[in-house]
């Protein structure tokens, strides 16, 4: 609580923007704000509950009865369904922008600025997931899949994190590919428009430019971004991009990198790293390759190669080729941040982001709710919970009572919802955390 507030202030003010989808006349015609029901939702993802009927079983005690009372006014905690009715009926849109806000806010408290590239770039990591597969149709806005005869139905998801060295992933955008557009509902799967990841992402970066149109950026991002299009959307909105590139990919563009190679070996860098230097970097990079598209536009880009060698787990060298495409001038006081935290740091919305809501207990792809605006509601909020846990995982506050550490994410959740369950907070201990000026530090390394 002291974490959340010390970056956000008093809970049910950030959620109080949200509007009310059952049109209440008045405060009092209803028992629990919109803000409470967003706030309970978000306990149980950062508990990790991993289903809405867990808050009856395990949340239901006295004492966090006394912390909605403290926090919202209210006698009783509300109920999970109570809480899926509303939440279905919220705007997306609003509840993008709490999300969105709250990222911001850490941007605009500095809390991120010794985190970016060059002293100057916030890096965003823009990568999609899928969040569920049905083998039947679920709803007008699903994606199509068939394989061997068989058709599978899914929804997915593109994101755009913030990431940093440091291992946080924050949502800062979310868009959902999505049929919007469909002929016929009758129609056959074959004769469907189909929305994809390329279509989402000129949506996302539309919208993220609109949000912040002066925010120097890079984009870190993967293949399938390594066309004319997305060249030229980046250059438009002044952005910088790191985009891997595969030796099988943009055939003109590594046929020219492997012959300027060559006849530059002043472009080269040698580096080692690990804690005992036992990692090897070997750089070559080339500015100034030009590119024609399929539509015939012209794009200045630089590519960047770094053959990284290190022991496999039976001790043995193993080297992995990474190569970009990036409209960054290269030089070798550059390549270095520019390929590891620029390039290489993509992994984290994997790692840090998709990976750990999909394992590590936020159990992702559960179906919180069967209506479609309610999955993506669940979605949103969930993002709001995981940026939560990030701040709290690597702040002194839980450093300075965990000195020896508490395990894994699992066992953090573990503890707040067992204290959740046995610890009571009062209205003024509660007014208290609201009002005291603290400082909270994060491990860098």
């Amino acid at each position: 609580m002291r974490t959340y507030t010390h970056f956000f202030g008093r809970i049910d003010k950030r959620f109080a923007s949200l509007s009310d989808p059952r049109k209440p006349q008045s405060p009092d015609d209803v028992e629990y704000s919109v803000a409470s029901l967003v706030f309970l939702c978000v306990l149980m993802h950062s508990s990790m509950l991993g289903a809405r009927r867990q808050i009856r079983l395990k949340l239901f005690t006295t004492f966090l009865v006394q912390l909605f009372k403290a926090i919202f006014d209210v006698n009783s905690v509300p109920h999970g369904d109570t809480m899926n009715y509303v939440l279905i009926g919220l705007q997306f849109d609003e509840v993008q922008e709490v999300l969105c806000g709250m990222t911001e806010t850490l941007i605009n408290k500095r809390v991120l600025e010794t985190q970016r590239l060059f002293d100057r770039y916030y890096v965003i990591a823009i990568d999609g997931t899928q969040l569920r597969s049905y083998r039947e149709r679920h709803c007008a806005h699903c994606l199509t899949k068939t394989k061997n005869g068989i058709t599978r139905y899914y929804h997915y998801v593109l994101e755009a994190k913030l990431v940093t060295p440091s291992g946080f992933a924050f949502s800062i955008l979310t868009e959902f590919v999505e049929n919007t557009d469909v002929i016929d509902p009758a129609a056959s799967e074959e004769k469907r428009k189909q929305d994809c990841e390329l279509k989402a992402f000129y949506r996302l970066v539309d919208r993220l430019h609109a949000r912040f149109p002066r925010l120097p950026l890079l984009l870190s991002m993967d293949g399938l971004f390594a066309v004319g299009p997305v060249f030229e959307r980046c250059e438009r909105y002044k952005w910088k991009y790191m985009i891997s590139l595969s030796d099988d990919q943009v055939a003109s563009i590594n046929e020219e990198f492997e012959a300027l190679a060559t006849v530059t070996p002043e472009n080269r860098r040698l580096w080692h790293t690990g804690p005992n230097r036992e990692i090897k970097q070997r750089f070559r990079w080339v500015n100034d390759i030009i590119y024609i598209d399929s539509k015939r536009s012209k794009h200045q880009v630089n590519v960047v190669e770094c053959l990284d060698t290190r022991p496999d787990t039976n001790n043995e060298p193993k080297t992995t080729k990474f190569k970009w495409v990036t409209n960054v001038v290269v030089t070798a006081d550059k390549v270095i941040p520019l390929a590891n935290n620029g390039g290489r740091i993509r992994w984290k919305i994997e790692n840090e982001g998709f990976n750990a809501q999909k394992k590590g207990g936020y159990n992702l792809e559960h179906a919180y709710s069967n209506d479609y605006n309610g999955m993506k509601i669940y979605y949103l909020i969930l993002q709001i919970a995981h940026l939560i846990m990030q701040l709290l995982e690597k702040g002194n506050l839980l450093r300075r009572n965990f000195p020896n550490g508490f395990g894994s994410l699992r066992d953090l959740a573990y503890r707040l919802l067992e204290a959740l369950r046995n610890v009571a907070l009062s209205i003024q201990e509660y007014d208290a955390l609201c009002t005291e000026a603290i400082q909270i530090r994060f491990n860098s390394s």
